[in-house]
């Protein structure tokens, strides 16, 4: 019997539970892990490591050595640092970019926006201008009253004129 894709498959029961992870939570670790890794701390922390590592490879005697001369050991351990460590930090700079890539779509939506808004001002303000020009301004109105007393006032001195 083939299955089907319109209907869900039946949960296989397994004696051992799949391993569940949440995604979210380890890239925030693999981000602080990234994080401290490029920082003048880990720098010192790691020189410190080495030094003491050679040192007492060096200086300590023989029966007490663990990774003599070549020092393959502690090669094996910086190794096996720096496989860890790549694809952390290339899981956190993913994480940056999709950061980045929200922040500029959301800045370029805000921007849209405001440009927008901007033209709707710039319409309403021409609009008021042109509303504006028609409209009687106080000065105007003013000069047309002193106009009309100044005629009212040359009727009452000469009243044989009307």
């Amino acid at each position: 019997m083939t299955p089907r894709l319109d209907q869900p498959r039946e949960v296989r029961r397994t004696i051992v539970p799949r391993p569940h992870y949440d995604p979210e939570s380890f890239g925030r670790l693999s981000e602080r892990i990234a994080r401290f890794l490029g920082t003048a701390r880990f720098l010192v922390y790691m020189t410190g490591f080495i030094v003491v590592w050679i040192g007492w490879n060096f200086l300590a005697p023989h029966f007490l050595r663990w990774d003599p001369y070549p020092f393959i050991f502690l090669t094996l351990i910086l190794s096996l640092q720096a496989s860890y460590a790549a694809p952390l930090i290339l899981l956190a700079q993913n994480r940056q970019d999709d950061r980045d890539r929200v922040q500029y779509e959301q800045d370029r939506s805000r921007n849209e926006r405001t440009i927008a808004d901007t033209e709707y001002i710039t319409r309403e303000i021409a609009g008021l201008r042109v509303a504006l020009s028609e409209v009687v301004t106080r000065d105007f109105l003013r000069s047309e009253l002193q106009q009309i007393l100044r005629e009212l006032d040359a009727k009452d001195q000469h009243p044989t004129l009307s």
